[in-house]
Formats: C-alpha cells, sequence, structure tokens
C-alpha cells in the first residue's frame, strides 16, 4: 500500500502544475507572436519576453516536482544562462535587422540608433578616403 500524500506535498503539486501552465502559456505565446507579428522588431520582442518568463516558470516547476535540493543550482544556472543569452541575442538581431532596413520605420516611437548609424557611415567613409589618398 502506497502512502497517502500531505498536504503539503498536494499544495506543490498543485504550484507546479499551475507553474507548467503558465509556463507552456508563456512560451506558446512567444512562439505565435514570432509567428504573427508583422516586423523584426515586434517579432523580437515576442521571441525574448515571454520565453524567458515561460522558461522560469517550467525550471522551477521541474524543480518543485523533483523535491530534491541539488537540481535547483543546475535550473537557475540555466534560467541565469537565459537571462544573459536572449536579451544580447535580440539586441544583435535588432541591430543587424536596422542596418540592413529590414524593419517599419513608422511603427518606431524614437529612432535612438540612427545618429550611431550615420556617425559610424561618415567615420567609415573618411577612413577610406584617408587611406586611399596615402
Amino acid at each position: 500500500m502506497s502512502p497517502e500524500p500531505n498536504a503539503v506535498d498536494t499544495l506543490i503539486d498543485a504550484v507546479s502544475a499551475v507553474f507548467m501552465v503558465v509556463g507552456a502559456l508563456m512560451s506558446l505565446a512567444a512562439a505565435i507572436g514570432l509567428l504573427r507579428f508583422p516586423d523584426l522588431m515586434s517579432r523580437m520582442h515576442a521571441a525574448t519576453k515571454p520565453q524567458v518568463l515561460g522558461l522560469f516558470l517550467l525550471l522551477a516547476a521541474v524543480g518543485l516536482q523533483l523535491r530534491t535540493w541539488w537540481v535547483w543550482p543546475v535550473l537557475l544556472v540555466a534560467w541565469i544562462f537565459q537571462l544573459l543569452t536572449v536579451p544580447v541575442s535580440a539586441h544583435m538581431v535588432g541591430r543587424a535587422g536596422y542596418r540592413t532596413k529590414h524593419l517599419h520605420k513608422e511603427l518606431l516611437s524614437t529612432d535612438e540608433l540612427e545618429a550611431v548609424v550615420v556617425k559610424a557611415a561618415k567615420a567609415a567613409r573618411d577612413s577610406e578616403e584617408n587611406d586611399g589618398g596615402m
């Protein structure tokens, strides 16, 4: 005969189930946003924001279900790795999309990168002119 689950186990299972469902829905929302949003910038937003929170909730659900202390540092490292890499990759994709004109400028409320791109292009032209004159 198996032992009867106590109230704490039932509560942990319920919290874990809620985390799994919400985390899966967040990841699904990210996937739908990648398919449905009209331009690069909004797709990039959909790929990063809900995905990181969804992953956190799924990892927390796994940690709660395993009920061992040693799994939490591993899950924390996985989540921190995502926290560090997702914004950097989104930033690089956004800059590349901006420079290759794969965006709708009319959807931008402010264009903070335009001055930087113009300055870099001017510096590149000046560098080419100075190297050509030698």
